[in-house]
């Protein structure tokens, strides 16, 4: 499966509330911002995707020699009876059962129907990184949502920019990417949206925040407040 190489970001989830800063998003070559809602959901069927060293079970149904236990190479490739190397990288079983079935069809079997069981499927997880205290891969079991995900990682961590949160997905070969203020979510400003299996989430970092305490470590025991003019926006 050949992935396009154009991202979109959800302008919905541009509404950052009470945000000083007049950020722009979308301006970097290929990328393009999209009139959607909401990030489409990836197809549920579809959360596994064969990869390298990834074993299955293949059954061509009437055609036992073709049938048996089959194991992807370093490229993601199966080397079937009568067709050779195939490419599994990125399809789903049934899309790798489908990608079979047309190759017989006609020159070897007449109806081919083609079953495809992995022989190990791993654990749904999401991956989220940047401004949480315990980045890395996590389990998605049942629905989950954002916030849910970013207390699974430990919360946001001491520099993390509130509104600058970001959930990549690929669906059908085109990856997408959202955009999100935590904070707004937090308000109830607006919906906190569904992650899915294989998303990847990664929370932005504040650099006026880091400058702040940089200043505040310089500033002698405090006995009255301080007020600081900070000349150089997020």
């Amino acid at each position: 499966m050949v992935f396009k190489c154009k991202f979109f970001i959800l302008s919905s989830a541009m509404v950052l509330a009470a945000c000083a800063t007049d950020r722009t998003y979308g301006e970097a070559p290929g990328i393009e911002v999209a009139a959607l809602e909401s990030l489409p959901a990836p197809r549920i069927e579809n959360l596994f995707v064969f990869g390298p060293q990834d074993s299955m079970e293949i059954e061509v149904v009437g055609a036992e020699r073709l049938s048996g236990t089959y194991l992807t190479d370093g490229q993601g490739q199966i080397s079937f009876p009568l067709l050779g190397l195939l490419q599994f990288q990125g399809l789903a079983p049934d899309e790798a059962a489908e990608l079979i079935a047309d190759r017989l069809r006609g020159s070897y079997v007449r109806d081919p129907q083609v079953r495809i069981i992995p022989s190990e499927i791993p654990p749904h997880t999401v991956s989220i990184g940047g401004q949480v205290d315990k980045p890395g891969e996590y389990p998605v079991l049942g629905r989950q949502s954002l916030l849910r995900v970013v207390n699974q990682a430990g919360g946001l961590a001491q520099y993390a920019k509130l509104d600058d949160v970001l959930i990549m997905r690929t669906v059908d070969g085109q990856r997408y990417v959202g955009a999100y203020n935590i904070e707004a979510i937090q308000r109830g400003n607006y919906e906190d949206p569904t992650v899915f299996p294989n998303d990847v989430i990664f929370v932005g970092d504040s650099p006026a925040r880091r400058r702040f305490d940089r200043i505040l470590s310089f500033v002698p025991l405090l006995t009255s407040s301080v007020i600081m003019i900070d000349r150089i926006s997020n």
